[in-house]
């Protein structure tokens, strides 16, 4: 075990001070050597977090080419953007007004936000004129009702031989009003379920394939789709019984769409993932491992290799944040109060009271392996009893390959409607 003291001064020496965005430089060229770059955030609602891994983002697709990048939200809203950055999307004026329109599932401020908007129109302009456009895209499983509309939608079109399925699962789903937890409860308990009309779709999607290959990008759409509506389905029902392998089931769903994502760039693409530090950080360099659960950080590993896997931890000491007291309420700012004692966030800050990041290495993995507790805000958050349950006990740099500490942040700014 090395002392706090110890661990402080390894920070202070191995650091390096980020004050502007050209100081990211190294951290960059590290993560643009990898087939994905894990960009994390320790809450939903700080602003630097979406505005530095904006920086990362936009670097590492001019200067390596990184093809996509996908996020943590749900793949019908997130398919809006996409149309929008890549110019076949007319009905939208700009950033805002897609954003705006397309993400309505609470909470809604976490990609409806004004630090969003430079992104995607600089996103739309980037794209303006490339063939090889980058994509925008959801890599969440919530989006049970959402899919299953999208899916109808599209074999209306095309007239698919599918649409008859598609309809007999939608309909089933139709006496819980698009309510989940109704769903769940019906799912668990009284064996009222529509797993099998689901998986009698995909099934059918999956045989007719190359009914929908005239157009690739719509037939990702459609697929992914599919998948998203099957383990939402899994999710729902399986997440009022069991909480880890209900989070077991929405990661698994999170690497399997970004394969596909992955696929359907080629071999060769490179993507920049965005999402929480508890999705993007190897869950088994933290106390998830102990509770049988695995994580997007974990799976992409062990999928594509360690050394093709660029994970980037982000923290901050003290600020403030937009979240809410109870899921599906209004949300407010909030105080984040200093870092507990002997956090990660604390001695990090105790080495300096600026922004920094570390890059592990070989030569220095080991200075920062002890199990320290590294916060977590979620996007239901009570600051006065963050010390019972917000810090994870984690190896960071086994959890991460990187790290950025933002000594004092601010919340976020959501798009109103």
């Amino acid at each position: 075990m090395i002392k706090t003291e110890q661990i402080i001064d390894q920070i202070a020496k191995n650091a390096i001070p980020l004050s502007n965005k050209t100081d990211l430089q190294p951290l960059i060229k590290a993560a643009g050597k990898a087939k994905y770059a894990l960009l994390g955030e320790a809450s939903h609602g700080t602003s630097e977090f979406y505005t530095v891994r904006a920086e990362i983002t936009k670097k590492l697709i001019e200067e390596h080419s990184f093809t996509f990048i996908a996020v943590e939200g749900d793949w019908p809203a997130c398919y809006e953007v996409n149309r929008y950055i890549k110019g076949i999307a007319p009905e939208y004026k700009n950033a805002e007004d897609v954003l705006k329109k397309s993400f309505h599932r609470w909470p809604s401020w976490m990609w409806a936000n004004h630090e969003m908007t430079d992104l995607i129109d600089w996103l739309h302009t980037y794209n303006r004129h490339r063939d090889r456009k980058v994509g925008f895209y959801g890599l969440d499983v919530y989006s049970l009702w959402e899919s299953m509309d999208a899916i109808v939608n599209y074999l209306e079109e095309v007239k698919s031989p599918d649409l008859e399925k598609a309809l007999n699962a939608i309909e089933c789903f139709e006496p819980f009003h698009r309510k989940p937890e109704q769903y769940g409860i019906s799912a668990a308990f009284y064996g009222e379920d529509c797993m099998s009309e689901i998986m009698e779709l995909l099934q059918s999607i999956q045989q007719n394939k190359k009914t929908y290959d005239n157009d690739p990008e719509a037939s990702l759409n459609l697929k992914i789709n599919a998948i998203a509506a099957s383990n939402a389905e899994h999710y729902y029902h399986t997440m009022v019984t069991n909480d880890n392998e209900s989070w077991n089931i929405r990661d698994r769903h999170m690497a399997e769409a970004l394969h596909y994502i992955g696929n359907y760039y080629g071999s060769e693409s490179q993507g920049v993932i965005w999402e929480h530090n508890t999705h993007i950080g190897d869950a088994r360099a933290t106390d998830m491992a102990s509770e049988g659960m695995v994580n997007v950080g974990q799976l992409t590993r062990e999928q594509y290799g360690h050394k093709n896997i660029y994970s980037i931890g982000f923290g901050t000491h003290h600020g403030t944040v937009i979240a809410a007291k109870k899921w599906g309420t209004i949300p407010e700012v909030m105080t984040v109060p200093k870092a507990v004692i002997g956090s990660w966030e604390n001695v990090v800050h105790q080495a300096g009271a600026f922004d920094k990041f570390l890059i592990f290495t070989e030569e220095n993995q080991n200075l920062f392996r002890d199990i320290i507790g590294h916060r977590a805000i979620g996007v239901v958050y009570h600051p006065e009893f963050e010390h019972h349950g917000n810090y994870v006990p984690s190896r960071l740099s086994e959890r991460y390959d990187a790290f950025i500490h933002l000594d004092e942040t601010k919340a976020l700014s959501p798009l109103m409607n």
